[in-house]
């Protein structure tokens, strides 16, 4: 068995990385049992207060936000407090602090904090899962497959910190010895999203921990109590006070802030173009105060396409095309809102797509029989519902499914006769919405791929080889797909990022990672 270790006051050896098994499926035995009786122990639990973290102590604030059940409105998940300019600027302090310390612990004992949380984590899973099938309305499959990715990235980064963690011996000229190192930048402020509460929380929260650096995170008020979680972690791992630091609360109130402050080295968000661009504008001013230029890693949005070419398994396409667009209720920035068919198939697709399609069930995402569940909360609801309306108006409404009365469903809905002037084929919708678009051929399918500002996923359903070449040298996304879905990105096998308005460039679970966290140094020595 392949290992890793490095020489340090901690010695840490651990087996060659492998992914966690994803979801079993809703009906193995084992899931049918364990995920009621989770919920149902989750019920228990509701309502309950949930202080900020700060400085290794909870801290009470005077105000407080209800998190509901996107489903059930008048269920209430918890109530959190909300910090304030004061309470972050105590989080920037205390994380300042504890810098001085923790970026000289040495890289194994960093990655250990890691690998003991990753350990927790899938003790609980079933748990923490239910947690988000109640406050974010994930189906089973998806809640699950959120927490595997986190424990992925707890463990991935844990042992990519060992690669980086040793001193590299570069050669000699003329008789010098020369190393290569790497340390941490400082303080980061984390700012995550609520569509993937535990996975891109902890991926972000982990990497700037086990590099060295110490963390303030503003969990999405949208998902604050699947958020402290990694509180409950990260305390029961024994983290130094200071390191990690939880401050939900208003963007409106504490967002710049947090942004703006000179004793942040690392912004790290994932999130919409808007707020990233807004982000990235505000940390390029530098006040005389400030001591380095701030790194940004920001992942923002897509407006992801699937061609479908002349040749296809079309079975296999369907259901593909169904669970990208429409798995997770669309809310996700990697799901297909594009849907472009070739012009010799469209008419024998389209009606295939749009019967299955009308087979989904919709519902309530704790029961398992439902495919697609409410959207996050009302004013996510208020925003599709213009889009359904615009897809009237710009093309053609194939399919608009029925939903439930209450809470905040909107319909699953397919529409035809969109183009690339179109702005539901430019704006990222992050909900339920398909836009089908039907190209002549392969290249205007491709054409017509590269259309917007973004680049984060896409997919190529054919069996041409020469297409799917093509495709590889021109289809310009982070993530690129053949014949399989456009959605649910492995760590480490499938490193997951875009460019252009869909982010900086950075590729979370990849080997480049971990090093927009870090400096590098160089030291030279003459014997």
């Amino acid at each position: 068995m392949s290992t890793t270790q490095i020489e340090s006051n901690v010695k840490l050896e651990l087996p060659a990385f492998a992914n966690e098994p994803l979801f079993a499926g809703c009906d193995d035995p084992q899931v049918r049992k364990a995920f009621p009786h989770a919920i149902a122990q989750v019920r228990w639990q509701l309502g309950r207060d949930y202080p900020l973290y700060i400085n290794g102590r909870d801290v009470v604030t005077d105000e407080v936000i209800d998190s509901i059940n996107p489903a059930d409105p008048d269920e209430v998940i918890g109530r959190i407090c909300q910090a304030g300019t004061e309470e972050v600027e105590h989080a920037l302090t205390a994380a300042h602090n504890a810098f001085q310390t923790w970026r000289d612990t040495s890289p194994a004992e960093r990655a250990e904090y890691l690998v003991k949380a990753a350990r927790i984590a899938r003790e609980r899973i079933y748990e923490y899962s239910a947690w988000q099938v109640l406050e974010e309305g994930k189906q089973w499959a998806q809640a699950y497959n959120d927490l595997a990715e986190g424990i992925d990235f707890l463990e991935y980064y844990a042992r990519e910190m060992l690669r980086l963690g040793q001193t590299r011996d570069m050669g000699s000229y003329a008789g010098q010895i020369n190393q290569y190192f790497y340390q941490a930048k400082g303080v980061a402020a984390v700012i995550a999203p609520w569509n993937f509460p535990f996975a891109i929380a902890c991926g972000m929260c982990s990497a700037a921990i086990v590099t060295g650096n110490c963390v303030v995170f503003k969990p999405s008020n949208r998902s604050p109590v699947v958020g402290h979680h990694l509180v409950e972690l990260f305390r029961r791992v024994g983290l130094p006070d200071g390191v990690f630091n939880y401050t939900p609360g208003r963007g409106s109130v504490m967002g710049d802030y947090l942004v703006d402050s000179p004793k942040v080295g690392i912004i790290a968000f994932t999130g919409s173009m808007e707020v990233g661009l807004r982000i990235i504008e505000r940390a390029g001013k530098t006040p005389d105060n400030q001591l380095s230029v701030k790194k940004i890693i920001c992942e923002m949005g897509g407006k992801n396409a699937i061609i479908l070419d002349d040749d296809i398994d079309m079975d296999r396409a369907v259901t593909a095309v169904l669970y990208s667009a429409f798995g997770y209720q669309g809310q996700k920035c990697s799901a297909c809102s594009r849907l472009i068919v070739h012009d010799a198939i469209y008419d024998a697709f389209v009606p295939k797509l749009i019967e299955a399609a009308r087979k989904l069930k919709i519902g309530p995402a704790e029961e398992p029989d439902n495919y697609m569940g409410a959207v996050i909360d009302r004013s996510a609801q208020q925003k599709i519902l213009e889009y359904v309306e615009l897809a009237g108006k710009e093309g053609n409404i194939l399919y608009s499914s029925e939903v439930p009365d209450k809470s905040f469903y909107v319909p699953m809905t397919i529409a035809e006769g969109i183009t690339p002037d179109n702005r539901l084929a430019q704006e990222e919708v992050f909900g339920p919405v398909l836009a089908v678009m039907r190209a002549r051929d392969f290249d205007e399918a491709l054409d017509w791929a590269n259309s917007t500002r973004f680049a984060l996923t896409g997919g190529v359903f054919s069996r041409n080889r020469e297409h799917l070449d093509k495709a590889r040298r021109q289809f310009r996304v982070g993530n690129l797909y053949f014949n399989r879905s456009c959605v649910g990105a492995m760590v480490q096998i499938q490193p997951f990022g875009g460019f252009k308005m869909s982010g900086v460039g950075t590729k979370a679970g990849g080997p480049d990672y971990l090093l927009h966290f870090m400096d590098p140094r160089a030291l030279t020595e003459q014997p």
